[in-house]
């Protein structure tokens, strides 16, 4: 069944936040806030081994880095991109409505937890290259094991977050949903060297949420989130 994954992936956000919530009713603050903070230090260790992965190579016994252009001039660009169009702005502002259809409107976290975990589960290149390989094939292996990650981090984060991140089902299900329905025209043009640049700098913004919750808000990630589009046209660029 095509799109199963995304479902998969979906509940298993939805499933680790309700049981992150029940858990967190049973645990003081003082508790939550080192949950938090082991949480983040996951991410941040998480986005710095990606990082480091599609940065570094051994040729013999030679260690060599690269990337580094790419990821300056993305970066710039992409943040420029995202600071003008206000994505963080937008985000919010539906975190905002659905924080009112929900009744939240006495959880102060509720916004902060739904852009937390809606980026920290979107941004990746396993959420698209899973979705293609759903999309064309039917194969959503990719996706499952994004589920367990995302099902264990979800449940970290809304411990300490609360509700606000059961709603980033939401965004996974439009872009992974969206990329599996697009699968056939995409693929034919996702190269190695695009997943490659996709797969730094996304992990180099899930350090950066990382960083926003042990600082608090440092970072306007998701303003930076075009670095990823400009990554992959840089690819193509720069053959």
């Amino acid at each position: 069944m095509t799109g199963l994954g995304t479902i998969i992936n979906a509940s298993a956000i939805i499933l680790g936040g309700i049981i992150g919530i029940i858990g967190g009713k049973f645990i003081s603050e003082r508790y939550r806030n080192i949950l938090i903070k082991a949480s983040s230090i996951c991410v941040m260790f998480i986005g710095i081994g990606g990082a480091i992965e599609k940065m570094m190579t051994v040729d013999g016994v030679n260690l060599s880095s690269g990337g580094a252009m790419m990821t300056i001039v993305s970066f710039a660009i992409g943040s420029l991109i995202g600071e003008f169009l206000d994505i963080e702005g937008k985000i919010d502002s539906f975190g905002e409505f659905l924080k009112r259809k929900t009744g939240s409107g006495g959880d102060n976290k509720f916004v902060d937890g739904f852009v937390t975990a809606s980026v920290t589960v979107c941004v990746g290149a396993m959420a698209v290259v899973g979705a293609i390989n759903d999309g064309i094939s039917g194969d959503y292996s990719i996706l499952l094991a994004k589920s367990m990650l995302d099902f264990i981090m979800v449940m970290l984060l809304s411990s300490a977050l609360g509700k606000g991140c059961i709603f980033s089902a939401i965004p996974v299900a439009v872009l992974q949903g969206s990329v599996t329905l697009l699968a056939r025209f995409i693929a034919p043009h996702l190269t190695d060297a695009a997943l490659n640049n996709l797969s730094l700098t996304g992990s180099m913004l899930i350090f950066c949420i990382g960083v926003n919750l042990v600082w608090e808000k440092k970072f306007k990630v998701a303003n930076m989130l075009p670095t990823i589009i400009i990554a992959v046209i840089w690819a193509f660029i720069f053959k």
